[in-house]
C-alpha cells in the first residue's frame, strides 16, 4: 500500500509540474512574470518584432549595396540618382537602427546595447559623406561591413 501512495504522490507532483510548465509557457503568463522579474525601466522586445526590424534593416542593406555597385559618370543623371538613392537608403537605415537602439526601443538584446549606438553613428557619418557635392561612398560601404562584422562576432 505504501508503494501505491508513493507512486500516486509522484504522479500528482508530475501533473502539477506539467500544469505549471504549460502555464509558464503561455504568453499571458510570461508577460505577467516579466512585470515582476524585470526592472521598471526595462522594456521587453518580442523576438518576432526584433527579427522584423532586422529584416527591414537587411532589405535596406541590399538596396544600399545595389546602389553602391552602380558606376556613373560625374555630372550625369545616373550619378545624381545614385547619390539620392544612397542618401535615402542611409536615412532609412538610420531610422530603423535608431529604433533598435537600446535607449529608444528598450531592447534587451545585449549586443544591441553594446553596438547599435556606434552603428547609428557610422551611418550618420556615411550619410554626411554621401551628401557632399563630390560624394564619398567609402563610409557607406563600411556600413554594410559593420553588419557583417557584428553578426559574425556575435554568433
Amino acid at each position: 500500500m505504501k508503494m501505491y501512495k508513493g507512486v500516486f504522490g509522484f504522479s500528482i507532483s508530475m501533473l502539477f509540474l506539467g500544469v505549471l510548465l504549460i502555464q509558464g509557457c503561455s504568453s499571458q503568463m510570461a508577460a505577467n512574470i516579466r512585470k515582476v522579474t524585470y526592472p521598471p525601466d526595462f522594456k521587453y522586445v518580442e523576438p518576432s518584432q526584433l527579427r522584423s526590424d532586422m529584416d527591414r534593416l537587411a532589405q535596406q542593406m541590399r538596396i544600399l549595396e545595389f546602389a553602391l555597385s552602380q558606376q556613373h559618370e560625374p555630372q550625369s543623371v545616373g550619378f545624381t540618382n545614385q547619390q539620392q538613392q544612397v542618401l535615402t537608403t542611409l536615412q532609412n537605415i538610420e531610422k530603423i537602427a535608431s529604433g533598435l537602439q537600446a535607449g529608444d526601443a528598450g531592447a534587451s538584446h545585449p549586443f544591441l546595447q553594446d553596438y547599435m549606438r556606434d552603428f547609428v553613428s557610422k551611418v550618420d557619418n556615411a550619410r554626411i559623406a554621401a551628401s557632399l557635392e563630390k560624394p564619398s561612398y567609402y563610409l557607406a560601404g563600411k556600413v554594410s561591413g559593420a553588419c557583417t562584422n557584428c553578426h559574425s562576432v556575435n554568433r
